[in-house]
């Protein structure tokens, strides 16, 4: 038949041909994590950027003391405006005056009564509860492709390349009692 010598040589490429494939494998599922992270940051900052823009809205509707709408138009700026290090602290300080201007006593019933206000709470709602997910589903991608990352054979041959390792995304997101349900 063959030779020994032929037979070892077929092993061995067989062996290197099956490593090369699940090496190959485990870089294609690192870079997929990869991708869902990114993506899931993308569905965090337009949900992020969309609270903002609801709370303006609110504070802008005129259905609020003059006092109240400036409190929550500064915090709503400054989540929109805030640099990548302080983006945290103003996300959780636009969820602190959200809770503080909504969870007032009557607060709803006062917006109610004057009319238009329903729309703008039931929005302010749907808004605050997409941040919660989306935070949630990010932080559980960022886990994930971390999780990945800490493989030996990921960490031996660099198959991360030079991606930056995924951070985690910590705020305040509770919403406010009013508009939870």
């Amino acid at each position: 038949m063959f030779p020994d010598w032929i037979i070892d040589v077929l092993f061995w490429i067989a062996v290197v041909f099956l490593v090369g494939v699940y090496v190959s494998w485990r870089a294609t599922r690192l870079d997929r994590l990869h991708v869902r992270v990114e993506t899931a940051r993308a569905a965090l900052d337009a949900a992020l950027v969309r609270r903002a823009a609801v709370a303006l809205e609110l504070a802008a509707s005129r259905l609020l003391d003059p006092a109240t709408s400036l409190v929550l138009a500064t915090a709503a700026h400054e989540a929109r405006t805030a640099d990548a290090e302080s983006r945290e602290f103003a996300e959780s300080d636009l969820s602190r005056a959200l809770r503080a201007v909504v969870d007032q006593p009557d607060f709803s019933d006062t917006l109610k009564e004057k009319g238009g206000g329903q729309p703008v709470l039931d929005e302010m709602g749907g808004a605050a509860a997409k941040v919660v997910y989306a935070r949630r589903f990010y932080n559980d991608a960022v886990a994930q492709a971390r999780t990945a990352r800490r493989k030996m054979l990921i960490r031996v041959l660099p198959l991360a390349g030079r991606a930056p390792l995924p951070g985690f995304f910590e705020i305040d997101d509770d919403p406010p009692e009013a508009l939870r349900g």
